[in-house]
C-alpha cells in the first residue's frame, strides 16, 4: 500500500519538516513497543541509532529516569536479586547477571553509552504507550519493570496531564541543558491498553496527547509531534492493520507508518539512500530467519 492512496479513507496530514532529516545524522528512540518497531527501522537501515537499551518503556516518568540517569548519572541504580539473577528496577528482563558488581558494570556502561548516544544524537524520538506508572511501596520510585515481582510491592499510579507535562518539562530542561542541538520528535503509541480497559486506554492516550501538546507548544523550537497514533487510528482503523491479539499495529501497519515518516520528516538524499540499501536489508533480513 502506498501512502497517497486515498480510496475508501481518510488520510491524516503529516506536516512536510522544513528542516528534514539527513541519513549522516545521529538518531536516538526510546519508549514503547512502538519506538522498539521505529527505532529497528532505523537500525535495519545502517542509520547511526540507539534503539531502548534498557528495553521497552511505557509511561513519561519512566523514560525520564533513564535519561537523566544516562546524563547525570547522579542516582544510585537500584540493583535487586531475585534467585540467582541481579536485575534493575530501570531496566527490562533481559538484562540480566549472576554476578552483582559485573552487573552494576554493565548498567553503568550502559547508561554511559546512552549518555553519550543523547549528547551525540540529533533527533530524540520518545514513544510514549500508557500513562500508568508502578512504584515500589518501600520507597515510591517509579520502576520501568515490574520484573514479575509480587504485585504486592507496587502501587499502580495513573499520571495526569499536569503531572506528565511536568515530566515532560524537566525533561526538555535537562535536554536544552546538556544537548542544546537536540531535536525531539514526540510520538503517542497507537498499542491499545486492553489490560486498563478500552475506555481506560482512550483516557490515558489522551492524557499523554494533551501534555505532548503543552510541551510543544512551550518549546516549539526544539520539538515536533509525530502523528503515529492518528494514523493508526485513523488511516489504518480496519483490524487487518492489527497483529493476531487485534491490539499491536500488525507488520504491514508499522511499514506504513514508516513510510509516512520517510516521505515528509527525510531529505531527498536520505530517501534515496533508504531505496539504495533496501536489497542490504532485504538479504540480512533473509539470513536472520534461515539461522
Amino acid at each position: 500500500m502506498k501512502a497517497e492512496e486515498t480510496i475508501f479513507r481518510t488520510i491524516v496530514e503529516v506536516p512536510k519538516w522544513t528542516k528534514p532529516m539527513h541519513k549522516n545524522q545521529h538518531f536516538v528512540l526510546l519508549g514503547s513497543c512502538f519506538a522498539q518497531n521505529i527505532g529497528e527501522m532505523f537500525l535495519s537501515y545502517g542509520l547511526h541509532s540507539t534503539c531502548n537499551p534498557f528495553g521497552v518503556v511505557y509511561n513519561p516518568e519512566s523514560i525520564a529516569i533513564q535519561i537523566r540517569q544516562a546524563l547525570l548519572g547522579d542516582m544510585e541504580m537500584p540493583v535487586f536479586q531475585i534467585g540467582e539473577e541481579w536485575r534493575c528496577w530501570w531496566a527490562n528482563t533481559l538484562l540480566t547477571d549472576t554476578d552483582e558488581n559485573r552487573f552494576r558494570n554493565t548498567l553503568q556502561n550502559a547508561f554511559t553509552d546512552l549518555g553519550n548516544a543523547l549528547r551525540k544524537a540529533d533527533y530524540l524520538f520518545l514513544t510514549f504507550g500508557s500513562n500508568v506508572c508502578y512504584r515500589l511501596k518501600e520507597n515510591n520510585m517509579t520502576v520501568a519493570n515490574c520484573h514479575k515481582a509480587p504485585g504486592k510491592l507496587f502501587e499502580e499510579k495513573a499520571m495526569d496531564t499536569e503531572s506528565c507535562t511536568e515530566v515532560l518539562h524537566n525533561i526538555m530542561e535537562l535536554l536544552k541543558k546538556e544537548c542544546p542541538n537536540l531535536q525531539v520528535v514526540f510520538t503517542v503509541s497507537p498499542y491499545r491498553y486492553k489490560k486498563y480497559g478500552f475506555h481506560g486506554s482512550q483516557l490515558a492516550k489522551a492524557t499523554l496527547l494533551l501534555a505532548v501538546d503543552k510541551i510543544c507548544h512551550l518549546y516549539p523550537e526544539q520539538t515536533t509531534y509525530f502523528p503515529a497514533y492518528e494514523i493508526m487510528l485513523d488511516e489504518l482503523r480496519d483490524y487487518r492493520f492489527y497483529a493476531n491479539d487485534m491490539i499491536h499495529p500488525a507488520p504491514v501497519a508499522v511499514n506504513y507508518i514508516w513510510q509516512r515518516l520517510v516521505e515528509n520528516c527525510m531529505n531527498v538524499e536520505m530517501q534515496q539512500y533508504l531505496k539504495d540499501y533496501e536489497p542490504i536489508r532485504k538479504s540480512q533480513m533473509h539470513k536472520a530467519v534461515c539461522t
